[in-house]
């Protein structure tokens, strides 16, 4: 069984303090830090490239869960290894464009833990060729491309269904996870949970992480309340 992550987006945080607000959500008690890589392509908006990894690689201790939502990661997933990702997770929508078992396989042969993602209205069926290939999957609740969106409750049967598969590794929820929807993600079965708004609006963040990392503990019976998942 593996721990409840709390993995909050850098895409909610203020860019223009970045170093302090990533020390902050570590000290709030945070497992994972999620890096939302954008191309302008694959959806319609565009965020950071390798470059800004680098820069928070420098001041992070916890592990960088780099989302690309790109429409070429075959070219862009060694810059981005070479920055710092630890974890480095692509769309199965692009497979036409490159050999998808190829790419995971690199990502783990460099020492990476290698992901993949699925958009809301895509079957996870189509990840199944994969899966021996695969550390994670992270699921979409929201169409990607831009944060505050509201959970969309119709993809949990995605993370029952890749169990269903056989699939062993991690399930990461991402989109509108909040302590009003995480419960039912957790409930599903997802033991990572990405969350922006939730996370870096909060008045309080260590409080908003504990109290997340409570609700999917006792929404996912996954154990005591008080650890956490900030290894990979």
């Amino acid at each position: 069984m593996h721990p409840v992550r709390i993995a909050p987006s850098l895409l909610a945080a203020d860019f223009g303090n970045l170093r302090n607000e990533v020390q902050s959500v570590e000290s709030a008690g945070c497992d994972w830090l999620h890096l939302d890589v954008m191309d302008g392509h694959f959806v319609p908006n565009l965020t950071f490239g390798p470059f800004i990894v680098d820069a928070i690689k420098k001041h992070a201790t916890k592990p960088l869960d780099t989302h690309l939502m790109i429409t070429d990661p075959w070219k862009y997933a060694d810059p981005f290894l070479d920055a710092g990702s630890d974890l480095l997770t692509f769309h199965i929508e692009v497979e036409d464009g490159g050999d998808v078992g190829a790419l995971l396989r690199h990502i783990r042969g460099r020492g990476k833990k290698s992901g993949l993602s699925v958009q809301p209205d895509t079957s996870v069926a189509r990840l199944q060729p994969y899966l021996k290939d695969l550390d994670l999957v992270l699921i979409m609740s929201v169409f990607a491309g831009f944060g505050g969106q509201k959970f969309m409750n119709s993809v949990l049967p995605k993370v029952r269904e890749l169990r269903a598969m056989g699939f062993e590794g991690e399930i990461s929820m991402d989109g509108g996870i909040s302590p009003a929807t995480i419960a039912d993600s957790a409930a599903a079965g997802t033991n990572v949970f990405v969350a922006g708004t939730a996370v870096f609006g909060a008045e309080d963040r260590k409080t908003r992480i504990s109290e997340l990392r409570q609700l999917a503990h006792n929404a996912g019976d996954m154990g005591a309340t008080d650890t956490q998942g900030g290894d990979i």
